[in-house]
């Protein structure tokens, strides 16, 4: 697929602009258009680069939140909880990961009802590769410097707090 032709103007640019003339300035119409953009470069960057491995950047985050925890392990459940997604989205991408051999599943031993992902050998193997990939090339952020990268994590932290991802610790 070919890439398109770059435009000769910021449409984001634009629209804040076309958008000021009509309802009057609104710098957050201009950001969250940014922010979605972004995401969407970020993704398909990230993307590319886990692909060969048969994952998505949704199974990769998985892969390395088991390789986070002390045993290879975790309940499904707290998968869901720690890469805040819906319990669906994350039997669907332990089902994957399955099928691809890179993780297991066994009944959790402290839950009856509850399912433990463990990570193969094969998908410790897989996810040290990606991961090598996407360091190098920062994650698809090596426009931006260390410094810059941390102001963007400081700069959405409060938005993140609102929606309830997390409470902000009580200042001392």
């Amino acid at each position: 697929m070919a890439k398109p032709l770059a435009l000769d103007f910021d449409p984001i640019a634009r629209a804040d602009e076309l958008w000021a003339r009509r309802w009057g300035e609104v710098p957050a119409m201009a950001a969250i258009t940014s922010v979605m953009r972004a995401q969407q470069i970020l993704l398909a960057r990230v993307d590319a680069v886990v692909k060969p491995y048969g994952l998505t950047f949704a199974r990769y985050e998985a892969l390395v939140l088991l390789t986070f925890s002390r045993t290879g392990e975790l309940p499904l459940s707290k998968i869901g909880e720690r890469l805040m997604v819906h319990p669906t989205s994350v039997t669907n991408t332990v089902d994957r990961l399955e099928r691809a051999g890179l993780v297991s599943r066994r009944p959790n031993p402290l839950d009856g009802r509850g399912v433990l992902a463990a990570i193969t050998e094969r998908g410790r193997a897989c996810v040290e590769q990606a991961t090598r990939e996407l360091m190098a090339i920062d994650f698809g952020l090596e426009t931006y410097d260390e410094a810059q990268c941390r102001e963007v994590f400081e700069l959405l932290r409060p938005l993140r707090v609102a929606a309830g991802d997390f409470a902000e610790p009580p200042e001392q």
